[in-house]
């Protein structure tokens, strides 16, 4: 394996490393997106879908990691897959009807300062990625990092998506198109490097992942590819980023019960129709939910000040305080309902709450339907050194999973 130096413990590193790629033409039927956006119904029609599909390797299920290894191996024998000859950062866009984001994938330094979490992680997710990550010996799909350029790192993004012929490109929907450039010319790379160093960036998606960076470089002394992970970074300056909400599902509380506990300390406004709710909830003051099961809805706002203040911890800022995921996991689910916000209590659902609606009316629960943070606020907290709690943030586009794998033999 290549020796790799230690990340310096200040300034952005990205290194170039030998993406390894699908040989196929059309990768349309090859990508999915990232591991935890992906139900087991999604899984198993993708699986279905193709039987070189990458969902093969990153969710091969509990237990199973050899068998991703092993999979891995016979697709890189048989020329499923293969390295490109030259370590290359990665131009990466995509666009739709409405947007373009542009970017940079690269090995990004394990452990540097200038990478910022913002959201706190669970065990189980960590050690089902390390499992994996440290049997097949590769890092599958990227984390989603964003920091503030606008120097010549995003000038050469723009010219390499301007002026050269793409190594990819693709539709992974009807309204997506994925393309991708291979930088690696070595004055382009050190002109990168020198303008990262001055820069820090946020974890905008795959905490659970860049954990599992942590913990695997944390069991080497020697330095090596672990020193190293797959990332995308965007320039949040060029690119703003789209935030979307995350929702909750509590299984076994019924919506009466919700209600009835909530009116001791919210106000509580009954809607017959979500729609209503929602609509009051976009223009409602922070912090307020939309609790619902189905076809009626409620809208809590306002929580009683003194019982909101005895909650929330007095050594966060303010603004971590002002949190709508802050005031749910330390005062709504603990002390309104009796609730510990952990994984087996709290169902989480990215963005689309007719899911969690679904949910809730199938598990006699509740759903709690959020808007999503304010990314100013998300990007003040990390910068304070204070993470958010769990599956605050849903940060998009996500990078699709597939277009660029790495692995140490080669990365």
């Amino acid at each position: 394996m290549p020796d790799m130096e230690r990340s310096e413990r200040a300034g952005l590193v990205l290194r170039p490393f030998r993406g390894v790629r699908y040989t196929a033409d059309d990768l349309s039927a090859l990508t999915s997106p990232p591991y935890d956006l992906i139900s087991p119904a999604e899984a198993r029609r993708l699986a279905d879908a193709h039987p070189n599909n990458v969902v093969r390797l990153i969710l091969p299920g509990p237990g199973h990691y050899t068998e991703a290894r092993h999979t891995l191996a016979a697709w890189l024998s048989e020329g499923i897959l293969a390295a490109d000859e030259q370590p290359a950062l990665y131009v990466y866009e995509q666009s739709g009807p409405t947007f373009v984001q542009r970017g940079l994938i690269g090995a990004v330094g394990v452990g540097s300062d200038a990478v910022l979490p913002h959201e706190n992680v669970m065990p189980g997710p960590v050690a089902d990625r390390l499992a994996l990550m440290r049997t097949t010996e590769a890092n599958l799909e990227p984390i989603f990092l964003l920091y503030a350029g606008g120097g010549p790192a995003t000038a050469l993004v723009e010219e390499t998506a301007a002026t050269r012929p793409p190594l990819v490109d693709v539709n992974l929907s009807e309204h997506t198109r994925h393309r991708l450039w291979a930088i690696t010319d070595p004055g382009a790379l050190d002109k990168i490097a020198e303008d990262l160093a001055d820069h820090h960036a946020m974890i905008a998606d795959g905490h659970h992942r860049y954990a599992t960076y942590q913990e695997l470089q944390a069991e080497h002394d020697a330095p090596g590819p672990w020193d190293g992970g797959l990332a995308y970074l965007v320039d949040s300056t060029a690119y703003p980023p789209d935030l979307k909400a995350i929702h909750r599902v509590i299984p076994g509380l019924p919506l009466s019960e919700a209600v009835a506990r909530a009116k001791g300390s919210w106000q509580v406004t009954d809607h017959p129709r979500l729609d209503e709710a929602l609509a009051a909830l976009a223009d409602a003051d922070s912090p307020a939910y939309v609790i619902t099961a189905g076809q009626t809805a409620h809208l809590l706002t306002h929580p009683d000040p003194l019982q909101l203040n005895l909650a929330m911890p007095k050594e966060r800022s303010p603004r971590w305080r002002s949190l709508v995921t802050a005031v749910l996991n330390e005062f709504l689910l603990p002390k309104v309902w009796g609730i510990e916000d952990d994984e087996q209590n709290v169902q989480i659902v990215h963005h689309d709450h007719t899911t969690a609606v679904r949910l809730a009316g199938e598990s006699n629960g509740t759903a709690v339907l959020m808007r999503p943070l304010d990314a100013s606020d998300v990007f003040a907290v990390a910068e304070e050194g204070e993470r958010v709690p769990r599956k605050s943030t849903s940060f998009s586009p996500k990078p699709a999973t597939g277009l660029v794998l790495r692995t140490f033999a080669t990365g």
